[in-house]
C-alpha cells in the first residue's frame, strides 16, 4: 500500500515538473524560427517578448483589433522592437515592408487577412491579394516610431490601425480584452492536460488499492 501511495506521489511530482518544463520549453520553441508566424496563426496580434501585456497600450491595441474584426476589417499586426523578435530572420530588422511580405507568405495557408508590421524604422503592409494603394498611402503619411521602446511602438501601431480603419469609414472603439500572452495560453492548455493525466494516474492507483 505504501509503495503504491509512493508511486502516486511520484507521478504527481513528475507531472508537476513536466508542467514547469512545458511552460519554458513552449516559450523557447516559439522564440525559435519566426515567432510572429506561430502567434498569428490563431491570434490577431504579435507583441515583443518583453512587452507588458497588462499595460494599457497592449490592452487597447488588442481591443481595437477585435473591434476592427467585428466591423468587417480583420487585420493582423506584428510589433517588432528588436532583432530578437524576429527569431531566425534578424536580417529583416529595420525592413518592415520586406518582413511583412516574408511573414504574410509564411502563414499563407492559415489566413488571408491584411498584415501590418510596425518597427522603429516604419511600417510594412502585406496582403495575399494585394495591398490597396490607399492603405499604402495611409501608412506612408504616418511618422515612423523612431524608437525601440515598446510602449511608443504599440501606440504607433494603434494609430496605424485606426488610420487604416478610418479609410474604410470605420471608427474603432476598444473592446475589453484579457491581454493574455498567446504562448502562455498554449502552455496553460498543455499544463492542464498534464495535470489531468496526473490526477487520472492517482485515481487509478487509489482504486486499485
Amino acid at each position: 500500500m505504501r509503495v503504491r501511495f509512493g508511486l502516486a506521489l511520484a507521478a504527481v511530482a513528475a507531472a508537476a515538473t513536466a508542467v514547469v518544463l512545458t511552460v519554458f520549453v513552449v516559450h523557447d520553441a516559439l522564440a525559435d524560427g519566426d515567432p510572429a508566424s506561430d502567434y498569428l496563426i490563431n491570434q490577431q496580434l504579435f507583441l515583443p517578448f518583453k512587452a507588458d501585456l497588462s499595460g494599457n497600450e497592449a490592452k487597447e491595441l488588442t481591443g481595437i483589433l477585435e473591434d476592427s474584426k467585428q466591423q468587417g476589417f480583420p487585420l493582423k499586426v506584428a510589433v517588432i522592437s528588436s532583432r530578437y523578435d524576429l527569431g531566425s530572420v534578424p536580417s529583416l530588422f529595420g525592413r518592415p515592408e520586406q518582413y511583412a511580405s516574408f511573414l504574410g507568405q509564411e502563414d499563407f495557408y492559415f489566413w488571408k487577412s491584411e498584415l501590418l508590421v510596425v518597427m522603429p524604422q516604419g511600417y510594412g503592409l502585406y496582403k495575399h491579394s494585394g495591398v490597396h494603394p490607399g492603405d499604402r498611402a495611409v501608412v506612408t503619411r504616418l511618422r515612423p516610431p523612431g524608437t525601440s521602446a515598446i510602449p511608443p511602438l504599440i501606440a504607433s501601431a494603434q494609430r496605424a490601425v485606426r488610420a487604416l480603419a478610418a479609410r474604410r469609414g470605420i471608427t474603432l472603439a476598444a473592446r475589453s480584452s484579457s491581454g493574455a500572452s498567446p504562448w502562455r495560453d498554449r502552455a496553460e492548455i498543455i499544463a492542464g492536460v498534464l495535470v489531468l493525466c496526473a490526477i487520472g494516474i492517482v485515481v487509478r492507483l487509489v482504486l486499485r488499492r
